[in-house]
């Protein structure tokens, strides 16, 4: 039977894919604390500590099989997570029970996990990313060649091409993918640096062989699928750690708030849309509605995550000496949710990028309105050409701009400028002649082939380099 009558987060019922949420699951939590602590005993076995094969097996035997009641109802009497899972696991271990966790700090397990799920949770982002950048780079293409208006302030500009507007979003995604690969390579594991990050209970162990303290941090990593671990700590990595993940995250959002506004603004302008389904209801007392729902909800998870940022940026400022442990409950509500977050505006990204639809004839119409204002200077160029006053013709424009505006503002009349024009005599412009000067392609500078050079220059390379990752299909539950 459902559960209706306690709190549920909504990235667990209606925005995180599933993927996310068991990288952020207790499953997945507890049983890598297990692979560590199995990681830990294999460690240590390798440089001479007397720990078994058979205490290997044991405990490599019960990674998965987690014993939650056991562990839920120590935790009760002793108020500590970990040494709550460690006794757990010791019930179904007896014969490792006494190597478990030996030597380790709580941090151990706890920050070491962490480090793993957000390497987890950074790939499976990375994934959705390209998917992405890849939907938009066909869409760029296709439509590198359509001149559509540009904007500066939100007021008409000069003219761009849709394929080129969206070779903005891909840039600003393609930043996040750099940063998000810069971050992902860097991560290191906590290793086992004890309580203060000394490593004195590993002294203890290995009677101060340094070497052999070394090789067990380096042993550990490999096992985990690192290369390395910080070379100094606390008892915790430097929370600055969270910090930068988290940015890469907010970074993500940022790029996704900037993509949704545009196209909310588009679908106002009715030049482009986000997916609309057959049974969709836009509205429930508005039937002829076809609100723009995807992409204002990515809107408001990128605000989120956004403002998630200063979470960690607080955690990592205020770290007292060696440790706080009022990292501990922000951190693992903010770190988690920003993952799930991005992971939710991504699954919706790929959605509308998708089924992105554009208005071809709405697009043109729209230029064909500005164009005359655009195309002033052109008109004013030809009619030099043919021996007229510059500073004379370009008052003259100046004068019919200024009052074929106002007829389309205050009387609602289309835009005449080139009507009024091809009547003074001044330009000597005959109508045929000022047809060849309107049109758009001839407006839209080397926007086409900044597509191509951007796309063949750049993404293509990362998208060949990166393409056993894409094909993805995402699907959104409401």
């Amino acid at each position: 039977m459902e559960q209706h009558d306690s709190y549920i987060s909504p990235f667990s019922t209606r925005y995180a894919s599933r993927e996310m949420q068991y990288i952020f699951s207790e499953d997945n939590k507890f049983r890598t604390w297990r692979r560590l602590w199995v990681a830990l005993a294999k460690a240590e076995r390798e440089q001479g500590l007397p720990i078994t094969e058979e205490q290997i097996r044991e405990l490599e035997s019960h990674t998965d099989d987690i014993n939650y009641a056991e562990a839920m109802a120590r935790e009760k009497e002793c108020r500590h997570d970990v040494m709550s899972h460690v006794y757990a696991y010791g019930l179904q271990c007896p014969g490792a029970k006494g190597i478990i966790h030996l030597g380790a700090t709580s941090c151990y397990v706890g920050d070491n996990t962490d480090i793993i799920l957000m390497r987890d949770g950074l790939t499976l982002i990375r994934r959705k990313l390209l998917n992405v950048i890849a939907m938009l780079a066909g869409f760029a293409r296709k439509y590198k060649d359509m001149p559509c208006l540009a904007y500066t302030h939100l007021q008409p500009a000069q003219l761009t091409t849709v394929g080129k507007r969206a070779t903005l979003w891909i840039n600003e995604l393609e930043n996040d993918l750099t940063e998000l690969d810069h971050r992902l390579a860097r991560l290191a594991l906590l290793g086992s640096k004890g309580t203060t990050g000394t490593q004195a209970s590993f002294v203890e162990l290995f009677e101060g062989d340094e070497g052999r303290i070394k090789a067990v941090e380096e042993s550990i990593a490999r096992q985990m699928g690192f290369d390395r671990v910080v070379p100094v700590s606390g008892q915790t990595y430097s929370r600055k750690t969270d910090f930068y993940v988290c940015a890469v995250l907010a970074g993500i959002a940022q790029s996704a708030s900037k993509f949704s506004n545009d196209l909310r603004i588009l679908q106002n302008f009715k030049e482009m849309e986000e997916p609309f389904e057959r049974s969709q209801i836009g509205s429930s007392a508005m039937p002829y509605k076809r609100n723009p729902m995807r992409s204002e909800r990515v809107t408001a998870l990128a605000r989120y995550v956004m403002i998630d940022l200063l979470n960690p940026a607080f955690t990592a400022g205020t770290q007292w000496f060696e440790r706080t442990l009022d990292d501990s409950a922000n951190k693992r509500i903010a770190v988690a949710e920003a993952f799930l977050g991005v992971d939710s505006i991504l699954n919706l990204l790929e959605n509308i990028c998708d089924g992105l639809v554009v208005y071809p004839k709405v697009i043109r119409q729209r230029v064909m309105n500005e164009l005359p204002f655009m195309a002033t200077e052109n008109i004013m160029m030809s009619a030099v050409k043919k021996g007229g006053d510059r500073q004379e013709l370009h008052e003259r424009l100046r004068v019919h701009s200024i009052a074929a505006g106002k007829a389309v503002k205050e009387e609602g009349l289309p835009n005449d400028l080139i009507a009024r024009v091809c009547g003074d005599p001044a330009f000597g412009l005959a109508p045929e002649e000022a047809e060849a000067l309107l049109q758009p392609e001839a407006f839209t500078g080397r926007a086409p082939r900044q597509v191509e050079e951007y796309l063949t220059e750049v993404i293509d390379p990362i998208l060949e380099a990166n393409r056993e990752l894409l094909g993805d299909k995402a699907e959104i539950n409401v």
